[in-house]
């Protein structure tokens, strides 16, 4: 077996995008030839992935999985929508949400290194594996791990993963109701913040700024007293919470109750008997602020066959 350097692992990962473990693999089996191990891995299937990498990988599935009484959010994106539905993917994404249950990575980086639910494999190699057979970027975003009460809610097969966490001295099957009606209230309505205590008192001051710069400019409004308008702005600030806050916010699910969502987990709790208290949520759409590159088709194409 040869002697592989460090040195050697790094070059072979710069020339070609390929993870450490790959490139380490290739090396030995190449006796430490560079160029017969850069064949290796095009032989693989692993170094098209540099190539690759430069494609946007928007589409793919957001999933929320919840075992006991611990749960995962999770996003991996993909270049199509068309890979986002096979099966292996799927299931890869399943098998990285029940990692981050059953490990606690910090973070991507560490997920990746660590060894996949149900497998032999690190993640990042698992990855690499699947990316042989379907051939498109991919791309593990991010995660949340949660403790505690927890009601995981999928909305449109992936397309947005969201998980509410309950505190409450009341069974989690009585309480689960609850936390999927707010679920269903994060997925729709996309609030910001939990409640009016968690948004940051500089987005505040900046919401009223831009609403005192609105009046100055509005002829109706320039000329009125200041103390007026302070009081307009305040009440604007109510109606910036009542949108972006999830206690604040009016209940989509009228036929269940007519009030806001503070009032509705209140009103629940009071008829079951107990408490009742959305601790927190997390809310993942697919490829949420993730830039889509416009192809041009002929110029792909006409780069193909240079």
């Amino acid at each position: 077996m040869a002697n592989v350097t460090v040195a050697q692992i790094k070059e072979l990962m710069t020339a070609t995008g390929v993870g450490m473990m790959d490139c380490k693999k290739a090396l030995v089996e190449a006796e430490g030839d560079m160029e017969k191990a850069v064949t290796l891995l095009r032989e693989k299937g692993l170094a098209t992935q540099a190539k690759k990498s430069g494609r946007v990988a928007a589409e793919g599935i957001c999933t929320s999985v919840v075992k006991g009484n611990v749960g995962a959010v999770v996003e991996v994106n993909i270049e199509t929508d068309f890979a986002a539905n096979n099966d292996e993917f799927k299931a890869f994404v399943a098998a990285v949400a029940d990692t981050v249950i059953e490990q606690d990575p910090a973070d991507v980086e560490a997920l990746k290194a660590c060894k996949i639910s149900g497998g032999d494999k690190s993640v990042e190699e698992a990855l690499q594996d699947l990316f042989i057979k379907i051939r498109e970027n991919m791309v593990i975003r991010r995660f949340k791990r949660l403790e505690g009460i927890l009601v995981p809610y999928v909305h449109g097969g992936g397309s947005i993963g969201v998980m509410v966490k309950l505190d409450s001295d009341l069974p989690a099957e009585k309480v689960f109701e609850v936390g999927k009606n707010c679920a269903l209230q994060v997925a729709a309505m996309n609030p910001s913040y939990l409640n009016k205590e968690a948004v940051p008192a500089e987005v505040l001051d900046g919401e009223k700024k831009v609403l005192l710069a609105q009046m100055a400019e509005d002829p109706k409004m320039a000329n009125k007293p200041e103390q007026v308008k302070v009081k307009i702005v305040e009440g604007k600030v109510g109606k910036y919470y009542s949108e972006n806050c999830l206690l604040e916010q009016t209940f989509v699910r009228s036929d269940v109750f007519d009030g806001t969502v503070g009032k509705y987990v209140a009103d629940a709790a009071k008829q079951l008997g107990g408490s009742i208290t959305v601790a927190e949520f997390v809310r993942f759409e697919r490829g949420e602020g993730v830039e889509k590159k416009e192809d041009n088709f002929a110029d792909e194409v006409a780069s193909m066959i240079k």
